[in-house]
């Protein structure tokens, strides 16, 4: 049995990958587990246009029917997103999605998983997950820090999410050989916020930079993603200082009800969007549209860019 038995392409990315159009791939938990219906669909929708009006093909990502569904009809989208039980599909997840039939959303990881298996390089969300605070005594690491070090995608998103400890992250990262790209920024951003107050490692300026930084890594084997930090713009931004104060309440709250292991992030993504009084989710849906018009960039540039040379024999002194 090969993976490619489980894919199911949407004729919009089967259609792609036959005339060798550029594909970006993107999650699917932010309709299941990010907003309620129907805004989750409207922007998934949003999102899908973004791609398209770039020169890229959306190819958004989940299990339905016991498939790995490689981009949706617009029909299985309006099924996805107002589905009951789905399952928030991670690494460890995502085979028994497949096995048992039950509807499952992909979270970064699972989505880079399902992108490298249907040769699709870029892949556009929010934010990545991290190291959790207090991670030194709960141990609570995002399995997405792990999928960047082995999975071979370019992955855009306005940094980490603000809740975690963004330092830690950026250390995990280091070590495990994963380049964190600021895109035209010095300063890492931190998804709510265009600064995190850490530098970002890297600078490039443009998506054409961006692919052939990608290509050239590609010439390694087992070189893992690259992250690809795109800061909010400026007028959906919510300060640093500002959501330092709502974080940190979210979090408090998130202990007092014993909240733990999956369920952390959706639970204080949800109180800060009560803390916030919506705004949060405005700001969210900023960051994942500029992402997604950032990620059809450098998707349209790969397919442009005219490729390096892998014959050592050419290698001069």
């Amino acid at each position: 049995m090969q993976i490619s038995s489980l894919l199911s392409l949407s004729s919009e990315v089967r259609d792609a990958k036959e005339n060798g159009k550029p594909v970006v791939a993107l999650e699917s938990t932010i309709i299941t587990h990010g907003m309620p219906f129907p805004k989750n669909v409207e922007t998934a929708r949003m999102v899908e246009q973004d791609i398209r009006d770039a020169g890229a093909v959306p190819a958004t990502i989940a299990v339905l029917d016991k498939r790995l569904r490689i981009g949706l009809e617009p029909e299985d989208l309006d099924r996805l997103a107002q589905a009951e039980n789905v399952l928030k599909c991670s690494r460890a997840d995502l085979a028994l999605a497949l096995t048992t039939g039950q509807p499952g959303a992909t979270t970064v990881a699972a989505t880079m998983m399902a992108a490298h298996a249907a040769e699709i390089s870029v892949f556009a969300t929010g934010g990545i997950g991290g190291v959790h605070k207090g991670a030194e005594k709960t141990f609570d690491i995002s399995a997405d820090l792990e999928e960047l070090g082995r999975t071979p995608v370019c992955v855009v998103a306005a940094g980490a999410k603000a809740l975690l400890d963004i330092p830690k992250t950026l250390e995990v990262l280091e070590t495990k050989g994963v380049p964190v790209v600021g895109y035209g920024t010095n300063d890492l951003p931190a998804f709510w916020s265009r600064q995190s107050g850490l530098a970002a490692p890297y600078r490039m300026d443009t998506p054409e930079e961006i692919a052939a930084f990608i290509a050239t890594r590609a010439l390694f084997e087992d070189h893992g993603g690259v992250l690809v930090t795109n800061p909010v713009p400026s007028e959906a931004e919510i300060s640093q200082e500002d959501m330092a104060e709502h974080i940190d309440a979210a979090i408090r709250a998130a202990e007092a009800d014993a909240i733990t292991g999956k369920d952390v992030t959706p639970f204080v993504l949800a109180k800060i969007f009560e803390l916030t009084g919506g705004r949060s989710l405005e700001t969210n849906i900023a960051l994942v549209r500029n992402n997604a018009r950032l990620a059809a960039q450098i998707a349209v540039a790969q397919v442009a860019w005219p490729g390096r040379s892998t014959d050592i024999t050419n290698i001069t002194e």
